[in-house]
């Protein structure tokens, strides 16, 4: 009976040891709790991107028992938009000119719900204001939208044109485009679609420092954006304080590395979009998502006046994990290790039979995980003294025998 004690006991305390091992190969570990079912979900809090490997690689839950430990699959859903553009299609049954009145009309044949039409126009320089008009019969028009601007600008400087009509859902026979221009009009034709978008779900990344700067050699303005922490970052708006029109090209740009020099750390970056910055649209960008913690937009002003930059906002996707929990355990979301490998799990390929409604988990403090530290030789001789007081006694029993052998000869 002692020796099956014995060997249940040596049994537990090595699936201790490999327990601890797996876990004591990452950085931090939070508890999970309020496990209740198979299946849960919880969002990546933003201050795990501050430990974690660039491609995220390196995020793992672990169950711990006294006889085991579990590793628990689980799905990284990222919150992005989904949108899915359906065209419509229609008929252009009457273009008219009236003076400097300009009138075109479409019919759409079926009973479609549609939210915009893209204009395309040979003109390369052209500034309209649009209004748009839907009808059943062609005799009661409803304004849809007024005074929308439409735009093309090709110079040295600027490649720009905006020619999207964006409108609430809509279900029309027929629409009616109307604009005022002294200019002929070269109508090439359109796209009227429906666009079914679900939209992103962020997180708001607190902004450290925003400065603005003027290079004058290169005619630019540099603004360096320094968020409280690294995080995700997949959208950037920047508000603009000036009244008059303008069209500036810009490059957004993230630090991905650093090194320290005399003169301080120097920052390398990479490009992640390029755009147009204007005073037509919404100063706000999309791209694919980073960890970063500086960010960096070089607008080209040119010969014009830099640009007033009162505000920037910088936001994130929501990171969701879906997890599977097999087994009664303590578990934990560990994280933070620069060797580790994505995993691999069948759930990716079963995803379909994770329930619709999952039940939100929540997650403890963040815990560093504590590192063996590897035994350290002691000096034989910490103390000076008795390294002084063992070479002296050295030196006196040389010294001796030294004086005993020349006395003999």
């Amino acid at each position: 009976m002692m020796k099956r004690t014995k060997t249940s006991l040596l049994v537990s305390l090595l699936f201790s040891a490999v327990a601890l091992a797996q876990i004591g190969d990452y950085n931090t570990k939070r508890e999970i709790m309020g496990i209740t079912d198979q299946w849960h979900s919880f969002e990546l809090p933003p201050s795990v991107f501050t430990k974690v490997s660039d491609n995220l690689a390196d995020i793992r839950i672990y169950g711990i028992t006294p006889k085991d430990t579990i590793e628990a699959p689980y799905l990284l859903r990222i919150e992005r938009e989904k949108h899915i553009q359906k065209e419509i299609d229609f008929e252009l049954i009457n273009t008219t000119n009236k003076q400097q009145d300009h009138y075109y009309t479409f019919e759409v044949p079926t009973k479609e719900t549609l939210n915009g039409i893209l204009l395309n126009f040979k003109n390369e320089n052209f500034d309209w204001k649009v209004i748009l008009e839907g009808s059943q019969e062609q005799s009661n028009w409803f304004t849809i939208l007024k005074d929308a601007r439409i735009l093309a600008i090709k110079n040295e400087q600027t490649d720009y044109r905006f020619t999207q009509l964006n409108f609430p859902n809509a279900k029309y026979r027929y629409y009616r485009i109307a604009f005022h221009s002294g200019l002929t009009p070269r109508f090439k034709g359109a796209n009227i679609y429906l666009d079914d978008r679900i939209e992103a779900k962020y997180n708001t990344i607190h902004i450290d420092n925003l400065e603005s700067s003027q290079d004058k050699d290169k005619k630019q303005t540099i603004l360096q954006i320094v968020l409280d922490q690294r995080a995700p970052i997949s959208f950037l708006s920047l508000d603009i304080a000036n009244d008059f029109d303008y069209y500036r090209s810009f490059q957004l740009q993230y630090a991905h590395d650093s090194v320290a020099t005399e003169k301080g750390w120097k920052y390398n970056y990479r490009t992640l979009t390029r755009g147009t910055l204007n005073s037509v649209e919404k100063n706000e960008f999309t791209f694919n998502s980073v960890l970063a913690k500086r960010l960096r937009v070089i607008i080209e002003d040119h010969d014009n006046q830099p640009l007033n930059i009162k505000n920037a906002t910088a936001k994130g996707y929501v990171h969701q994990i879906i997890a599977r929990f097999t087994g009664k355990a303590e578990y934990f979301l560990v994280y933070g290790n620069e060797n580790a490998h994505l995993p691999n799990y069948d759930i990716v390929h079963t995803s379909k039979n994770i329930p619709s409604s999952l039940t939100q988990v929540s997650l403890g403090e963040a815990i560093p995980i504590p590192k063996k530290q590897e035994d350290k030789i002691a000096p034989l001789f910490e103390n000076k003294f008795w390294l002084w007081t063992v070479m002296g006694v050295t030196i006196l029993v040389l010294g001796g025998f030294t004086l005993k052998m020349m006395t003999k000869k």
